[in-house]
């Protein structure tokens, strides 16, 4: 099973034979990467021509070429496995490094890889924190420069706002509204009046008052019969006549 990342670039593949996973060790590790359908191996390797011809892996020390050995093995989860070019007996240079992960086999990047990986990565950082900070920048001959970050502003105005739980109020606040309330009506009392609910609101002024009875008539209406009744009771009742007979 090999998955492709970028097929062009081996930095980016990885394989594993879910098969080999349980026997993998010292002994059998090298077999594993020699599996034909692993893209990381060479099949024109010394390796393999020992393996042909039924030799153990000492003869490699005699051959020229190219040939893979167990690097470091770290049992049952981990295996290094180095690709050299032999020169000689004594001699070598190392090509490649290949890590094995509970049976995943990958190629361990070179020191070319990753500067270049973290230099792009750093590069693309500044240079997308640019293109931001020109976004707010703006010119006008008779000002200049200047940093325009309403933007943002606009954006958090039309966020929706998460509606606060309205708590009910306590008799306290109740009464003590109905206080200020009674009191700024009788400060400032209502210019208009609505009479019935659904019209329109009238003017105080406009509003026909009925006629009340003036004051004074009503005190001497009072007095005036206060002093017929005093006088009835003084005069008394009337005489009776005597009867002549």
């Amino acid at each position: 099973q090999c998955r492709f990342i970028f097929p062009d670039n081996l930095l980016g593949i990885s394989w594993v034979d879910s098969s080999w996973i349980p026997i993998l060790n010292n002994g059998s590790v090298l077999d594993y990467f020699s599996e034909r359908s692993n893209p990381f191996y060479d099949r024109t390797c010394n390796n393999e021509v020992v393996k042909m011809q039924r030799m153990t892996l000492d003869h490699l020390n005699q051959m020229v070429g190219v040939e893979y050995i167990l690097l470091h093995a770290q049992e049952p989860i981990l295996f290094i496995i180095r690709k050299q070019q032999r020169q000689s007996p004594t001699q070598v240079m190392p090509l490649a490094d290949y890590y094995i992960i509970a049976g995943v086999i990958y190629q361990a990047p070179d020191l070319g890889s990753v500067i270049n990986s973290r230099v792009l990565t750093a590069v693309h950082g500044i240079q997308s924190a640019f293109e931001e900070a020109m976004s707010y920048c703006r010119y006008h001959p008779s000002k200049g420069y200047w940093w325009h970050f309403k933007d943002e502003e606009e954006r958090e105005k039309t966020k929706p706002k998460a509606k606060k739980k309205e708590e009910p109020s306590s008799i306290f606040q109740r009464q003590r509204v109905d206080a200020l309330l009674l009191d700024l009506r009788q400060k400032f009392p209502p210019k208009f009046v609505q009479q019935k609910p659904g019209e329109k609101p009238v003017p105080v002024d406009q509003i026909k008052k009925e006629p009340e009875p003036v004051p004074e008539a009503v005190k001497t209406e009072e007095k005036e019969t206060v002093k017929n009744a005093q006088s009835a009771g003084a005069k008394g009742p009337p005489e009776k006549r005597m009867r002549l007979q």
